[in-house]
């Protein structure tokens, strides 16, 4: 039979699902009866008008008769059952739900067609089963093949949509109060209340998967998203302090990330998000860990303004800069280690393996090529800047 795979055509179930066929409304009622029992969770069809039901059910119950008739063929990609599945995923009726539905017709339209078989030859109820049955495991292959491709249609919808909000919210969209509202209602973001941005690079994932149900499970919400440049999470603090929430967060960083200043609102998201990324293009590139931009900020006051800052490192060390590379790094690192042990030759001799007398020695050098004292708050400080800007790998200017 060419609707259940069998080979060969039974006349006599062909004859019986004919007759069937004229009972669609009593069975179309027995099967809206058979549905509903009383647990919920086998008859979740509450998105469902009951005449959208009925009419389902009807539509189902006619086709398994056709298939059995030999009117149609190929259950497994029967359209019947599909459009079904399709319609029911997207009003989110459990899939569990349909399969049972599914089933309960069978036994009826078995049931039926064993009403009307009193003369059939006895081997023929067996085909009639086997028949029957065949076409309810087709369809309901059907039926779960729709329903999941429409599933994942939905999420990848559904994510799409969510990373276009994000998208809106990185660039400002939020200083508008009507888009805030429905940002933070679809985001499940709160509305009201201060927010920090975290973004993160490295190996993808920069920042651990499922960081976004983690920090959920301790009550802060917040939204991860994966940019070409950045993995980026909008954090809502909610009365909590900015440091805790950072510690929750500091453990799940696969990379290296930056954490903006806190912000009052969702309106001020793109503000955040700014300042995150220059706190995170601060941060050298084997760099692991969270890092708050409280921490970066002469750095990023160096990359905020790269003209002023090649002016800078040019007036402060341009004569060193000028140097062979050989003895532009050795003079470079010296200086770097005295400032960093508070100005002191003895204390930076042996980081810097040589005697306390060729520290003294190579800063004098400094200081001759500069044409200036390197001691003093105002050298230390231009110096400290520009050694911190060569860092970065802001250069200096011709």
């Amino acid at each position: 039979m060419a609707a259940t795979g069998h080979s060969g055509s039974s006349a006599g179930i062909r004859r019986l699902a004919a007759a069937c066929r004229t009972e669609i409304p009593v069975l179309t009622q027995r099967l809206i009866a058979a549905i509903f029992t009383d647990i919920p969770e086998w008859t979740d069809y509450s998105p469902v008008s009951r005449d959208e039901l009925r009419n389902g059910c009807r539509m189902y119950l006619t086709r398994v008769l056709d298939l059995l008739a030999g009117d149609v063929a190929v259950p497994d990609r029967d359209d019947v059952a599909a459009a079904i599945g399709r319609s029911r995923a997207a009003q989110g009726v459990p899939l569990e739900v349909m399969l049972r539905t599914f089933r309960l017709g069978g036994q009826i339209v078995w049931e039926a067609l064993l009403d009307h078989a009193e003369d059939l030859a006895s081997g023929e109820f067996r085909q009639i089963g086997a028949a029957t049955w065949s076409v309810i495991d087709g369809m309901s292959s059907a039926l779960v093949t729709s329903y999941r491709n429409t599933e994942l249609e939905q999420v990848r919808r559904d994510e799409r949509r969510r990373h276009g909000l994000i998208e809106e919210l990185l660039a400002g969209r939020a200083h508008d109060a009507t888009f805030a509202a429905r940002a933070a209602r679809e985001l499940n973001l709160p509305t009201q209340g201060a927010y920090l941005v975290v973004a993160a690079r490295g190996d993808r994932p920069a920042v651990q998967l499922g960081t976004e149900t983690a920090l959920a499970a301790s009550g802060i919400r917040s939204v991860w998203h994966d940019r070409v440049d950045a993995t980026v999470g909008v954090v809502a603090l909610e009365q909590r302090d900015s440091s805790a929430v950072l510690q929750q967060i500091q453990p799940r960083v696969r990379g290296r990330a930056a954490a903006s200043p806190t912000v009052p609102d969702l309106a001020q998201i793109d503000t955040a998000h700014a300042l995150a990324m220059l706190a995170l293009d601060t941060l050298p590139t084997a760099t692991t860990g969270l890092v708050p931009l409280a921490e970066r900020y002469p750095e990023a006051l160096l990359l905020r303004s790269p003209d002023l800052t090649e002016l800078m490192v040019t007036r402060t060390l341009g004569p060193v800069l000028s140097l062979p590379p050989k003895e532009r790094q050795i003079l470079l690192r010296t200086l770097a280690t005295w400032l960093s042990e508070n100005c002191s030759a003895a204390n930076a001799a042996p980081l810097l393996h040589c005697h306390r007398n060729t520290v003294i020695n190579r800063l004098q050098r400094i200081s001759t090529l500069l044409g200036r004292p390197l001691e003093g708050q105002r050298p230390h400080l231009e110096l400290s800047l520009a050694l911190a800007a060569l860092e970065l790998g802001v250069p200096a200017q011709d």
